[in-house]
């Protein structure tokens, strides 16, 4: 498809003039620009997959302005609740928002920065990203694509020459420039700021603009107020978590800057996905009370979305109704996307729904108590073995895990499956099935990748872990609708 650029963000400067919702910066200049991710899958989407290897560099690491767009970086202001304590000195302190454009199917998309250099929002810092945080966040956004959650992509990544130090990582580290594209860097703390500020006009312009431009579709348009607003925020926000939740991933630091209004999952930092189903784990070593733990994750999107609505509340009374909705969606999501992990169709009849409950509790409360010898189950071996249901069992009571699926923990699952055939009968023949085992981004696989990086700059075991992950995504076939 053909570029379409199209910087609506600037519509948002007239209430007010430039400088109200963001500050112009300059990007920081790198002293060396190594290319180590293109997202050539993404390219296409956008239009810009012709770009040639220099002009991908001039746009992508030292930030020309791509034609028609945005003529200078923006670097957004919003505030935000973090964990759980107000903070009105934030923004985008290492990132910028570069361009906005149209995707092939006619969406809104940005086009964010980190890494890319201080702005009036550091608060101190350099503006910089590690390189394995870079790496770090294009195995979590491909990992979460191939699982089916709505998930910022990685576009592109560079390593930039500088040395870093860094308490949480062995320092001097080597440095890096990530690019984002997404449906929308506007947050949770966006609104808040706006609240706080008491700034009406600023907080409808907002509304008309999350609506009209980011939550609006062809085939579901969006109201542009704070009621459609916040019923279709809660709704987007919470299948997403419920994609989470089947994914076995940990966001980590889910504070009301870190989500944003299209319900996609971004900003990633000290994620982690499960190695067995776990729901005190916690994936920042700094959450010591485990607030943003893997099952307290509903709760705290749930939070965050209540804070979503006492900011609407500056310019109308917003009922609390679509926050009473929030578990209803998310409930049907967890269905949803749980047998879209199975391969599973959901159960026919006036019971269907009833079945599909059944389903998801047996396979959580196996999940939690059904053991091998050496602990739980393994969350990404029990989705293996478990596509098709009751179809490939024979070839998982002759696997490795033939012991924890004949016991008798495991009988309430099949019980529960039979009443679901497969969704997609062909795919029980898929070569990915026919592997040792299945692929996963669990932690020693993350830090065998990047100790490969750290010592000899070997970068094939990153670059192999990509192409397995897509091949896991394309066996899963994209999302569970």
């Amino acid at each position: 498809m053909s570029y379409r650029p199209d910087p609506r963000v600037l519509r948002l400067a007239a209430p007010h003039g430039p400088g109200e919702l963001w500050d112009e910066v300059s990007p920081a200049r790198f002293p060396k620009s190594v290319l180590r991710f293109r997202n050539q899958r993404c390219a296409e989407t956008v239009g810009l997959e012709a770009l040639s290897p220099m002009d991908w560099e001039r746009h992508f690491c030292r930030f020309d302005p791509l034609p028609d767009n945005l003529p200078a970086p923006l670097a957004m202001r919003y505030h935000g609740h973090q964990f759980r304590h107000y903070n009105p000195r934030l923004g985008d302190g290492r990132g910028f928002l570069y361009g906005q454009l149209r995707g092939h199917d006619g969406r809104l998309l940005d086009l964010g920065t980190k890494g890319s250099g201080s702005t009036p929002w550091s608060r101190g810092g350099d503006g910089r990203l590690t390189l394995k945080g870079g790496v770090r966040e294009v195995l979590a956004t491909e990992m979460l694509e191939a699982l089916g959650v709505n998930t910022s992509k990685s576009f592109s990544l560079f390593e930039t020459g500088e040395s870093l130090s860094r308490g949480d990582e062995p320092s001097p580290t080597r440095s890096s420039v990530l690019v984002r594209l997404s449906h929308s860097h506007v947050r949770i703390g966006t609104f808040q700021r706006l609240a706080a500020l008491r700034d009406a006009r600023g907080m409808a312009a907002m509304v008309e603009y999350v609506c009209s431009e980011l939550l609006s579709t062809p085939d579901r348009p969006v109201a542009s107020n704070p009621e459609a607003l916040l019923s279709e925020v809660v709704r987007r926000t919470a299948e997403t978590t419920a994609a989470w939740m089947i994914a076995g991933f940990v966001h980590g630091v889910l504070n009301t800057d870190n989500l944003n209004l299209t319900g996609e999952s971004f900003d990633y930092g000290p994620w982690r996905f499960l190695v067995a189903y776990d729901p005190d784990f916690t994936a920042a070593y700094f959450d010591s009370e485990g607030l943003y733990a893997y099952g307290r994750q509903p709760e705290a999107v749930m939070w965050n979305l209540m804070r979503l609505h006492e900011a609407l509340g500056l310019i109308g009374d917003v009922p609390m109704s679509p926050l009473s909705d929030f578990s209803l969606h998310y409930r049907r999501a967890l269905r949803k996307q749980l047998l879209w992990r199975l391969g599973l169709a959901p159960a026919e009849g006036a019971s269907g729904d009833a079945l599909d409950d059944a389903l998801l509790v047996a396979v959580f409360e196996f999940l939690e108590h059904g053991r091998t010898p050496g602990g739980r189950v393994p969350l990404d071996r029990f989705f293996f073995d478990a596509y098709g249901g009751e179809h490939r069992m024979d070839a998982a009571l002759n696997g490795a895990f033939a012991r924890v699926y004949s016991d008798p923990s495991f009988a309430p699952v099949r019980a529960a499956w039979r009443d679901h055939r497969p969704a997609r009968p062909e795919r029980l023949d898929h070569a990915y099935l026919r592997r040792p085992g299945p692929v996963s981004m669990v932690l020693p696989v993350v830090e065998g990748v990047w100790d490969a990086i750290a010592r000899e700059d070997d970068w094939a075991p990153f670059e192999r872990t990509v192409r397995d992950v897509r091949s896991l995504g394309d066996f899963l076939g994209g999302s569970a609708g």
